[in-house]
């Protein structure tokens, strides 16, 4: 049964000092939440907001779940690379702990995850461990469409363009690609994919998926036939619905087990 959930708005202290959004989806009054995620929106680093992922984020609530839809700053908009994008993800991971602790879960019960770039800022968080921040302190991913796992498939001129989009330099780009910072010990993850992305081939998500079985960490990829870039949205083809019942499985699940 679906019982509808509060809403609310704070925000979290970025990297440069600015204040950034955090939109809050709590259960129904009443209902402790039994899992909790966090969700960074796509956008190629440079569009988007929280609320591309409200309708996610609404229904999950709907579910039992803390979901919490965050921004970041973009290029152009307050980044210079995306190394302010991600250190602004670990920023909002940190207080989104705080708000789970308050509400009573720990990090075994918590995920992260989010859209294309912001699939790819938070899973690149959760596998890369920071110096200012070595503790991740989240259990779980969740990848709609994750953008950025094979960075080294592309072809060296479109490494170097894509490295000057992003603010990086040509040779640092390796670093940022998922399947290279693959590690035994990475979160548990579910990732959504359509077959027909034609941004992450679902060819390299194979790819990925395979090298963090290879490594010993769980991963699991759902295929959606013939879906694009961006399926995973109300009215996208339909797909909406079957992507929260699994991620809600998926995180509910992993509770039982906790």
């Amino acid at each position: 049964m679906m019982t509808a959930g509060s809403e609310s708005s704070t925000s979290y202290r970025a990297a440069d000092g600015s204040e950034l959004p955090l939109l809050v989806f709590d259960p129904a009054e009443g209902t402790p939440p039994r899992a909790g995620i966090l969700l960074f929106h796509g956008g190629a680093l440079r569009e988007g907001s929280p609320d591309g992922l409200a309708p996610h984020c609404r229904k999950l609530a709907s579910r039992g779940i803390l979901a919490v839809s965050a921004g970041y700053r973009l290029l152009g908009r307050g980044a210079a690379s995306i190394d302010d994008c991600l250190a602004d993800v670990r920023r909002a991971v940190e207080q989104f702990g705080r708000l789970a602790a308050s509400r009573g879960l720990d990090a075994p019960h918590l995920a992260a995850g989010g859209s294309s770039a912001g699939a790819h800022l938070a899973m690149l968080a959760a596998m890369t461990p920071s110096s200012t921040a070595p503790e991740f302190g989240i259990a779980t991913m969740v990848a709609l469409n994750p953008a950025g796992l094979d960075l080294g498939s592309f072809e060296p001129d479109a490494r170097r363009r894509l490295a000057q989009q992003v603010g990086v330099a040509a040779d640092r780009l390796i670093e940022y690609s998922l399947i290279e910072v693959v590690r035994p010990g990475s979160p548990a993850t579910q990732i959504h994919h359509g077959t027909r992305d034609e941004v992450e081939p679902i060819g390299l998500v194979r790819q990925f998926r395979d090298a963090m079985v290879r490594a010993g960490n769980e991963c699991t990829l759902l295929e959606y036939e013939h879906a694009e870039h961006g399926f995973h949205y109300p009215g996208n083809g339909g797909h909406f619905d079957d992507v929260i019942a699994a991620t809600t499985r998926f995180l509910l699940g992993r509770t039982a087990t906790t």
